[in-house]
């Protein structure tokens, strides 16, 4: 019976940790999707956007060029070849001015007259687009919009259109305008999701993925397949299917696309642009997700493993000191009866004995709440270490970044557009630099694993420089840059080596801010088998006795609230990485002189020098 009963107790112990288990499993999979949820949101928005942007620029301009006493004349009869080629030329034109893909017109039979590629090969001058639903909209009398591939040019686009009225009021033709989406469609790609656009029946028309592209998410069913051909939206191009399987998990949309390599499970976001009829798909993979979720399960079973054994150890401590506590007082009866004479005295080492077994077990009970103290004070100093360096390290790119948004939004008003797309371009830029960031900070703990690669110093110098500037205007400091010719690459991480170079001319700048001097200057040399890059000031320098301090984690010069004092702390283990070194010495003018020493990336060709 008390084998059964052992038995029993064990499989019931056994059942209790394997659904124990299993809810940890459910929440750390509901977590990492959910947060995977937010980011992929985000990026949904983001796309949403930046297509709306795109295809807005161009809407009204067709409806302006048909206003164009030019266009009224090309298709007034009788055909004159000469106005005709003035018109071409003048497209052509045009169509550079708003950087669109082509412009064109038609007749109101829907023959092209006049292209802006009429030079080209493939010119849609005598090309009859009556077909396309853009044409008939603007026949209509209102304005088109269609999205297809180019029966002639064999490239996607978006068109608008817009009737051109003669001079007795009737429709005389139509000017349509093509908008070119590949730029949009290359710039999706390397981004670390999946963004593909469908049309209404499903079709796959733009994608991250070019092997998605033309194939269907919804079944290719003989009512969507002839919608498509009536307009001849993809030409003659065969049109595919691709094998999916979605389902829910965890209140999130999963969808399984079967390729060539097998399945392959994604956490799917959509969002509908109902003027142009698309619906924009986010997917992200989720084996990197449920990777998270297994390991995070893992270090769970482990900390449950160690506080199993720590309980089966206590057990046995206690079960010993019972043992001994009952062998004492064995002893002590037998005593008694063979010695009444020393009953006294063996009563009061009994009591002895139990107050110090007293004092033991308070002893043990005090070490173990120090201990449990002790490990919850090391996590909150480590979660508050992790998070004061994410905030110090972002503070610097998201500066950078309202700069340029205040600039583009000046350039905007300017009208500037070309200008102001630079601005975004290098907005953008700083988010990915600030998600590189976030990803290298919470690899904080155990070495990077990204591969070194070779650098050129004056582009990261120039990378560093865009981030900084507005730093170094606010403190009035004047930069001299001499890095010489022939300077060969060194090894390392762009962005952490930025990185590094942005928290050092920070520094320098904080050093020489409000005092008569502002001189920061940044050099380069070869000496031994190290490129040495140093960036010295005319500021007080840093005096001897914190030298030795200048790089430990939370050690600041700077004023309350000025700095976390981890700027310093992260570039040093950031060189150290590389296989180099970052030291602090006097710069000939008394201020101070950070030296970032970089191993060259041809150790031999750099000797040979």
């Amino acid at each position: 019976m008390a084998r059964l009963w052992m038995a029993a107790m064990a499989l019931a112990a056994l059942a209790g940790l394997a659904g124990l288990i299993a809810l940890a499993d459910r929440l750390a999979t509901r977590f990492y999707l959910a947060e995977a949820h937010d980011r992929a949101a985000s990026t949904l928005r983001l796309t949403v956007s930046a297509l709306d942007g795109h295809l807005a620029r161009f809407q009204v301009l067709p409806a302006l060029l048909a206003d164009d006493a030019r266009l009224r004349a090309t298709l007034s009869p009788p055909a004159d070849p000469d106005r005709i080629a003035a018109t071409n030329r003048w497209l052509e034109e045009t169509t550079g001015t708003a950087q669109s893909s082509d412009i064109y017109v038609m007749r109101a039979d829907g023959l092209t007259v006049a292209a802006s590629n009429h030079a080209r090969p493939d010119s849609f001058v005598g090309q009859n687009f009556a077909f396309r639903p853009y044409f008939t909209q603007a026949m209509a009398g209102g304005r088109g919009e269609f999205y297809a591939l180019g029966t002639t040019s064999g490239v996607r686009g978006y068109y608008y259109s817009a009737p051109v009225r003669g001079t007795d009021g009737r429709i005389a033709g139509v000017v349509a305008v093509k908008v070119g989406l590949d730029d949009i469609e290359a710039g999706w790609r390397d981004r670390g999701y999946h963004i593909l656009v469908t049309d209404p029946q499903g079709v796959v028309f733009l994608s991250s993925e070019p092997a998605w592209l033309y194939s269907g998410l919804l079944p290719l069913t003989p009512d969507r397949l002839a919608a498509s051909r009536a307009v001849r939206r993809y030409a003659d191009r065969p049109l595919g299917e691709l094998a999916v399987d979605r389902r829910q998990e965890q209140g999130e949309a999963l969808i399984a696309l079967t390729g060539a390599e097998g399945a392959q499970e994604y956490l799917e976001l959509t969002q509908t642009m109902p003027q142009a009829g698309w619906t924009v798909h986010v997917l992200q993979d989720t084996a990197y997700l449920r990777g998270q979720a297994r390991l995070a399960v893992a270090a769970f079973v482990l900390l449950l493993g160690v506080a199993l054994s720590v309980g089966l150890i206590l057990w046995q401590r206690r079960a010993r000191l019972a043992e001994r506590i009952a062998l004492q007082t064995a002893a002590q009866a037998e005593l008694e009866a063979r010695v009444a004479a020393r009953t006294a005295d063996l009563a009061r080492v009994n009591a002895q004995l139990e107050r110090e077994i007293a004092g033991h077990r308070a002893t043990e009970s005090a070490l173990r709440r120090t201990q449990r103290d002790l490990v919850q004070a090391g996590k909150l100093a480590a979660l508050g270490q992790m998070s004061a360096a994410l905030s110090h390290e972002i503070n610097q790119p998201l500066a950078a970044a309202r700069n340029y948004a205040d600039s583009a939004m000046i350039l905007i008003d300017r009208g500037d557009t070309a200008r102001a797309r630079e601005n975004v371009g290098q907005i953008l830029s700083l988010i990915d630099r600030m998600a590189t960031i976030a990803r290298h900070l919470r690899h904080v703990a155990r070495k990077p694993d990204q591969p070194l690669q070779d650098l050129s110093l004056p582009a990261v110098l120039d990378e560093a420089l865009t981030i900084v500037r507005p730093r170094l205007d606010q403190a009035q400091a004047r930069l001299t840059i001499d890095l010489p010719a022939g300077l060969p690459a060194v090894r390392g991480g762009a962005v952490r080596l930025s990185q590094v170079l942005v928290n050092v001319l920070t520094n320098a700048a904080d050093a020489v801010q409000d005092l008569p001097r502002r001189d920061i200057s940044v050099t380069a040399r070869i000496e031994g088998d190290h490129v040495v890059l140093s960036v010295a000031d005319t500021g007080p320098g840093v005096p001897a006795a914190i030298a030795e301090r200048i790089f430990d984690p939370f050690f600041t010069t700077k004023r309350v609230g000025a700095g976390l004092g981890l700027g310093l702390s992260i570039s040093y283990n950031i060189l150290k990485d590389f296989g180099g070194d970052l030291r602090l010495a006097t710069a000939p003018g008394g201020g101070a002189e950070f030296q970032l020493w970089l191993r060259p990336s041809a150790p031999a060709a750099m000797a040979a020098q």
